[in-house]
């Protein structure tokens, strides 16, 4: 499985943008798509996850009710759209594919993407 993330940038705080994660390999045993994010100097951090199988979703308390995640299984591409961004979102996110949906930690994640940056200032 290979993914690839994209839609990372630079944006004042208050503002909004939209990632993307496609997907392509052996896909079928994939149930779950997660994002996380790494700021400078930090770990890893659980962002949110999304069932591919029933479209539930998961987030960290940090970003419920300011960010989305959404997929279209026909693209096989998740999104994760970001509204109200405030400096402390600035981090690497990166998506990640496995077989269960709800785990928090990285180790729940077989595959990974290569990151895109975001960065949130003004």
């Amino acid at each position: 499985v290979q993914l690839q993330a994209s839609g990372g940038g630079l944006v004042q705080p208050g503002g909004s943008l939209r990632l993307s994660c496609a997907a392509s390999g052996s896909i079928f045993s994939i149930n779950a798509m997660g994002w996380f994010r790494q700021a400078p100097g930090k770990e890893r951090e659980y962002v949110g996850v999304i069932s591919k199988n029933d479209d539930r979703t998961c987030y960290a308390d940090s970003v419920k009710g300011r960010f989305t995640i959404s997929g279209d299984n026909a693209k096989n591409t998740v999104y994760l759209q970001m509204n109200s961004l405030k400096p402390e979102d600035t981090a690497v996110y990166y998506c990640a594919a496995g077989s269960y949906y709800g785990l928090r930690g990285t180790d729940g994640y077989d595959y990974w993407g290569q990151g895109t940056q975001v960065t949130v200032s003004s």
